[in-house]
């Protein structure tokens, strides 16, 4: 057994029976009853959408989607308009915001079970296919707090029970298992943690029905629920009336880039889904003592969706793969409807949340977070001071990425190649799509950034690539063409 492992145990053992004392210990129930009551502790519903574009909701640019609870929880709270996952592909992400921590720490870095590239030109690292018991994870914190912890849909961050949500600090867990993408979104599901629904059920309202379970159940206690909804993954499928609603949409806006009507029944359903995690915290009077947020795990997936303007989609170091809808409510402290443009990523979401529930955590696990709380701009605050954000992706995906690491400084973005390792420079605030690399006439920034990414990659013990002793450029189905193929011209549907 690990001494990480026996850490994370002896945190949850020692935090239980600290609140266990706090109840029990001779003398102290009377002055607790005697003492003015405390506030209730706050609340936490967080919202990760997979493969949700960036721009696949209304209040982030759609005309196409219709996403009205969405949009009414950017009214409600703030909206960022530089948001980011820590990853081009879904499990990266999800361990980042479960563990405050970037993936190339975790050694987690693409999806579980990734592809298969035997001929490529690199070779990908020996990465850790499942997030490791001994992170401390958000529910695990939040649990030893006295916190009722549930999780609702997708996990995808492990191959058996003993990485899966229940292992992981949560009380509940309702469709969450090895899997990235449902065998069915409509029943029957053969999803081994959910009781199957009546035939033709649709599974972004079981969602729904298992979130408004799970707050009436912990009404009178505080909770974290984690929607993780399937949705918008493939295999596209959505209700027939909502695929003939957005079919007369997509006729009446011909040329319009998003046009895809399956999906768009699938973003409908989802933005319902969220409407009635919504109605139901209203209806318990829980709202107002109830964080929310809102984000997706990587880029849209661009033969479902268009990203414009952002440069291609899931799979790609540009900014397609990884910017996404990211807004937080925070009751009483955020402005409704504020805007933030300060470089945000999904890493911050541990930090952010610990402090928001005046949670400590566990002080070794917490040495490793990268991530930055957020409380400061929630409050009004216009920067959080930090100099970057990276990103580290050492495989090959279909979406177009070679294997790359990618560094945001401001304005600046810089991407590098590792198969050749050329880099691109980007000023994303006059260059949203990425359309005119700089790195020839800016020698000196791209230098600068470099240096950046290559510090952090030490700091982090980032696995790279090595050489392919198999490569075959004839039988490579990838290699450079994949990366051109993904580019700004035929990025787009």
């Amino acid at each position: 057994m690990s001494r990480q492992t026996i850490r994370r145990r002896d945190f949850l053992r020692t935090a239980a029976r600290a609140a266990a004392a706090a109840v029990a210990a001779p003398g102290l129930l009377g002055r607790a009853l005697a003492a003015p009551k405390p506030a209730r502790p706050l609340n936490f519903v967080f919202i990760l959408v997979d493969d949700l574009g960036w721009t696949d909701v209304a209040c982030y640019g759609s005309r196409f989607y219709e996403t009205p609870n969405v949009d009414r929880l950017a009214k409600m709270g703030m909206r960022f308009t530089n948001g980011y996952a820590a990853c081009t592909v879904c499990s990266p992400t999800r361990v980042s915001v479960l563990t405050g921590k970037y993936p190339a720490r975790v050694h987690l870095t693409d999806w579980i079970a990734g592809h298969k590239r035997p001929n490529a030109k690199l070779k990908v690292p020996d990465w850790t296919m499942y997030m490791k018991k001994e992170e401390v994870t958000l529910a695990e914190a939040l649990k030893a707090a006295g916190y009722a912890t549930g999780f609702v849909g997708k996990w995808h961050l492990g191959p058996g029970a003993e990485y899966w949500p229940k292992a992981q600090g949560f009380d509940v867990n309702v469709g969450g298992y090895s899997r990235g993408s449902p065998p069915s979104y409509f029943a029957p599901y053969r999803i081994p943690t959910m009781e199957e629904g009546p035939k033709g059920e649709y599974l972004t309202d079981r969602h729904a029905d298992d979130c408004e379970k799970f707050l009436e159940a912990n009404r009178d206690r505080p909770f974290l629920l984690y929607l993780s909804t399937y949705a918008v993954h493939t295999p596209l499928q959505a209700k027939g009336e909502l695929v003939a609603k957005y079919k007369a949409k997509a006729a009446a806006q011909p040329g319009y880039p998003q046009n895809n009507a399956v999906y768009g029944g699938m973003v409908d359903s989802m933005d319902q889904c969220v409407g009635r995690v919504l109605r139901k915290l209203e209806q318990l009077g829980l709202l107002e003592n109830t964080a929310v947020f809102f984000t997706g795990d990587n880029g849209g997936l661009i033969r479902s969706t268009s990203n414009k303007p952002l440069r291609a989609g899931k799979g790609s170091s540009y900014e397609g793969g990884v910017r996404e809808p990211f807004l937080v409510y925070w009751p009483g402290v955020t402005r409704p409807g504020s805007l933030c443009h300060e470089p945000v990523i999904s890493v911050d979401f541990y930090p952010t949340i610990l402090q928001m529930a005046g949670v400590q955590g566990d002080a070794s696990h917490n040495r490793g977070v990268d991530g930055v709380s957020l409380v400061p701009l929630l409050k009004g605050g216009k920067t959080l001071g930090r100099e970057a954000i990276y990103w580290h992706y050492p495989h090959y995906h279909p979406g177009g990425a070679t294997p790359y690491g990618a560094v945001r400084a401001g304005d600046w973005k810089l991407i590098e190649f590792y198969e050749d390792m050329h880099v691109e420079l980007y000023h994303l605030a006059k260059d949203i799509g990425e359309a005119h690399d700089l790195a020839a006439r800016m020698p000196d920034k791209a230098r600068e950034l470099r240096g950046k990414l290559h510090a952090w990659r030490k700091a982090v013990d980032a696995q790279m690539p090595t050489p392919n002793p198999n490569y075959d450029p004839q039988n490579n189905a990838q290699g450079n063409a994949g990366r051109k193929k993904a580019g700004r011209k035929k990025a787009d549907p």
